[in-house]
């Protein structure tokens, strides 16, 4: 009924737990979670888990928060993302939020995985913080738009979603739409079609409303759909089944 579309299963608060963290998940409705990678040296773990378990799928690529060293190539990129249940790239995009200029080897990187995901025909899932002019700059430049995805864990504003949508991509939400205290995010998310919407936890981070403080896990995400249910006047379940069928246009996915 739920999918969750971003997820971190190879972390260690939830790999060491990960047969409850399936049970559970599976219990809670969510059919399907996108386990999604941040360093290359994770992927392997994220690729097996993929491959064991028809709930899980995977993406192959190195967060923006990752420190400037082992660079993946568009070549390595595109060899990953063509193996079995591999259905996206990234998590890539850019991050000002932490680290200082300069940033040349971030905007680099994200160039390559753009480049990669177009080459390989694979949607893209997109972190930006405090960088969202140079993001949408990048994607634009490397034609994103010809790759499509998604702009995960959304907490922009209102025009930066719909310039990314103008590209082709959808818009995930997660646990913080939830907060008491993210009344210009609910707001987005109340403005933006139901039909551009994705869910997502971004476990083991940013549990939603009510357990917020927790290690968060993909049996969370219905709380995630119940929120952007009470913002669209809608039924939980029309949001489920919207978000559901969004994530499997958005990585061409079918269903079993």
């Amino acid at each position: 009924m739920y999918v969750d579309s971003h997820c971190h299963l190879a972390f260690p608060e939830l790999a060491g737990d990960i047969d409850g963290v399936l049970a559970r998940m599976s219990a809670a409705g969510v059919d399907m979670a996108l386990s999604v990678c941040t360093r290359l040296d994770e992927f392997d773990r994220i690729h097996a888990l993929a491959l064991c378990d028809e709930r899980i799928l995977a993406s192959v690529g190195v967060h923006p928060d990752t420190p400037q060293g082992d660079e993946p190539t568009v070549q390595r990129l595109v060899e990953l993302a063509g193996r079995l249940r591999v259905i996206a790239i990234g998590e890539t995009g850019l991050d000002y939020y932490r680290l200082p200029e300069p940033l040349d080897w971030q905007r680099a990187r994200f160039r390559r995985h753009i480049r990669a995901a177009r080459e390989a025909g694979k949607p893209l899932v997109i972190h930006t913080r405090a960088a969202s002019a140079d993001t949408l700059r990048i994607m634009r430049e490397e034609r994103a738009d010809e790759a499509g995805g998604v702009m995960h864990c959304f907490t922009e504003s209102l025009d930066v979603a719909r310039a990314a949508i103008d590209m082709g991509f959808f818009i995930s939400f997660s646990g913080i739409v939830t907060f008491k205290n993210a009344r210009e995010l609910q707001a987005v998310a109340q403005a933006l079609p139901l039909e551009r919407l994705l869910i997502e936890t971004d476990a083991p981070y940013l549990a939603p409303v009510p357990f917020r403080g927790r290690t968060n896990e993909p049996s969370f995400v219905p709380h995630v759909a119940a929120k952007l249910a009470e913002l669209h006047q809608t039924s939980v379940e029309v949001v489920a089944l919207a978000t559901s069928e969004n994530f499997m246009r958005c990585f061409k996915v079918l269903r079993h």
